[in-house]
């Protein structure tokens, strides 16, 4: 499969972000489900006057409830249409969107580009209080409430055995023919002054629930209902633990999609698109 643009076609990257609160996730899905990837296709073609939708292509699919700060999509667009409203599109866009979701920049891509296969990272937040009085009120679509002291450093120490590239079946919800092999590049928690906790997760891709399965261990060990060791246990084992939750999805944000050099991405694209197995580089 190439990443050639079609003749007649330009390549856009559109960064965005979008408050999941009340979107059922971002893939389109059937009548009368609202999703991100649809009121921006429709917003596209509502500003560029087009009877035709141009379809997005995204770094990342979020699930329903979950946020995005640093969503990566491209779009590509005729060289007409481009040409014609690539200087007033973010200014539209603006005016037609809902508040809930925003484009920040529309850029002609580079060569090689592909939201998708070309991002070597995606790094998320997941924001959690352990406040007794519970959530502050302007920050309830945002943070989850832990009804459980919870110890960082207990947290941090368990994160460890998650590290590096490994089977995340045990962590992953299974879609048929997808590989749950993944490398997991950081996981650690921090504690602000204002007594919440978030939890930066970054890997070369996430398969379905991995994060929120990981911070549901993890809120285990930190509330002493688990030792130390029991991720990496679960891990090892290869298989769905029920003692695993899986968190709400309003604690999590994407927040940043990383992509290597220009000259890289095309390459980059090719092998991410190579299934994986133990000891290969690359994500499904």
């Amino acid at each position: 499969m190439s990443d050639e643009v079609e003749p007649g076609l330009v390549r856009v990257r559109l960064d965005l972000s979008y408050d999941g609160k009340d979107f059922s996730g971002w893939a389109k899905q059937r009548q009368g489900q609202r999703t991100v990837q649809g009121e921006i296709e429709s917003a596209l073609r509502t500003v560029t006057r087009s009877e035709r939708t141009f379809e997005l292509t995204v770094a990342g699919r979020t699930d329903s409830g979950v946020h995005a700060r640093g969503q990566v999509a491209h779009v590509d667009l005729p060289v007409d249409v481009w040409a014609e409203h690539r200087e007033k599109l973010l200014r539209r866009l603006a005016g037609r969107l809902p508040h809930d979701v925003r484009v920040w920049r529309a850029e002609e891509a580079p060569t090689g580009f592909n939201a998708r296969f070309s991002a070597v990272w995606r790094r998320y937040a997941y924001r959690v209080t352990d406040d007794p009085g519970g959530v502050d009120p302007l920050l309830r679509s945002h943070v989850l409430w832990h009804d459980w002291p919870l110890d960082v450093e207990a947290m941090n120490a368990a994160s460890v055995g998650l590290l590096g590239e490994h089977d995340f079946a045990a962590y992953c919800k299974r879609r048929e023919g997808a590989t749950t092999i993944r490398t997991l590049q950081r996981l650690d928690w921090e504690r602000g002054a204002d007594g919440i906790m978030t939890a930066t997760v970054r890997a070369d891709a996430f398969c379905h629930n991995m994060v929120r399965s990981l911070v549901g261990a993890l809120l285990f060990v930190g509330d002493g209902h688990r030792g130390v060791d029991w991720p990496a246990k679960v891990l090892a084992a290869g298989v769905r633990d029920s003692a695993v939750h899986v968190v709400r999805p309003h604690g999590l944000t994407l927040e940043e999609v990383g992509y290597p050099a220009d000259e890289l991405l095309a390459a980059r694209s090719r092998e991410a698109r190579n299934k994986r197995s133990l000891g290969e580089a690359g994500c499904c």
